[in-house]
């Protein structure tokens, strides 16, 4: 009897020809969905830096060469209207009533002092403030003082007149004790430096100027102590010499 195929069906179903086709039919996994969405990363070129151009530098110091021009022609303009002269000072008397040093080194001084003050110039007023004054021997100051305000016109000479004294409670230390001792012995006098402090503006026509710095010396003068009571000694000027400076703040600057 022929043996017949069974009829019974296979428990291992046959397996797909093209294994591509099959995997086909199922979604993308999602390494793949993602990788296929992002771009390609291309990197940038770096730009080049951009240089300024040679004309815009010469046109700058084309420009700076042109207010140094007009600032030097306002100068000169100026100087050749104005003709600006700097004031001058210089002691017409100084006498000295009282000057006397304790054992306790105690200091006791009273002067009286006369200035002379310019102005040579022909159109500019100048303004004065307070003056301060100190008188000192040998670098130590003895009296102290001060002068009113001025207004100086054009060309004119002002007398300032001030009293000068020490204060009561002035005390000097061992150095300068000795060193005033020793001026006092000498016989041509005690040396002596007037320095006078302010501040002033030039006034020219009806434009004011910023205040400047003045400040002026006066050494080459020699004065005694009064040798009696209720009498003043005069002090020797034929050695005189003033001089007069100006400070001027420049931003952070002073000139």
């Amino acid at each position: 009897m022929a043996d017949h195929p069974s009829s019974k069906p296979s428990s291992n179903p046959p397996k797909a020809l093209n294994p591509s086709s099959s995997s086909s039919a199922f979604p993308a996994p999602k390494s793949q969905l993602y990788g296929a969405s992002r771009p390609l990363y291309r990197p940038t070129a770096n730009k080049p830096n951009r240089r300024r151009s040679p004309s815009c530098c010469f046109c700058f110091l084309l420009l700076l060469l042109s207010l140094l021009l007009i600032a030097a022609a306002s100068a000169a303009a100026f100087w050749f209207i104005y003709r600006p002269h700097r004031p001058t000072f210089s002691v017409s008397a100084l006498r000295v009533s009282s000057f006397s040093l304790s054992s306790t080194s105690h200091l006791s001084s009273s002067l009286n002092l006369s200035i002379s003050a310019t102005n040579p110039n022909h159109k500019l007023l100048l303004l004065y403030d307070p003056f301060s004054i100190t008188v000192l021997s040998s670098g130590v100051p003895v009296a102290t003082g001060s002068l009113p305000p001025l207004i100086q016109p054009a060309k004119s000479t002002t007398i300032l007149k001030s009293a000068l004294s020490s204060s009561p409670s002035q005390t000097l230390d061992s150095p300068s004790a000795a060193s005033i001792r020793s001026d006092l012995k000498r016989k041509e006098g005690m040396p002596i430096e007037i320095r006078l402090e302010s501040k002033a503006k030039v006034k020219i026509g009806p434009m004011k100027t910023k205040k400047v710095r003045v400040r002026v010396f006066c050494d080459g003068i020699n004065a005694s102590a009064p040798k009696k009571k209720k009498s003043e000694s005069v002090a020797d000027l034929s050695g005189l010499k003033c001089e007069v400076k100006f400070r001027v703040k420049i931003w952070k600057w002073q000139l």
